[in-house]
């Protein structure tokens, strides 16, 4: 059997907000959610950090982080890919 297998770890597309560590990249993940009572569609956030080996992802860059084991007493997700590009200003 020569099947492809999906990967049970859990991916997340969010930007990197902070650079300033050593091999780490802190991640702001946005998602839209409706508000229980309210019905409301509300947009909630949450920051990672994912781990950054070569220093390749910069301040405003779109990545993709993949779910991992413990590297610190916080990170726990590793950038594995760009999705976009910061804009030049």
């Amino acid at each position: 059997m020569t099947e492809a297998k999906t990967s049970l770890k859990r991916t997340l597309i969010g930007k990197v907000v902070s650079d300033k560590r050593t091999k780490t990249v802190t991640v702001l993940v946005e998602r839209r959610v409706k508000h229980e009572l309210y019905g409301k569609i509300v947009a909630k956030s949450s920051k990672y950090h994912a781990h950054d080996e070569k220093g390749e992802y910069h301040l405003g860059d779109v990545i993709e982080i993949t779910e991992s084991r413990p590297i610190s007493k916080t990170k726990n997700w590793v950038a594995t890919r760009l999705v976009e590009k910061a804009a030049a200003v």
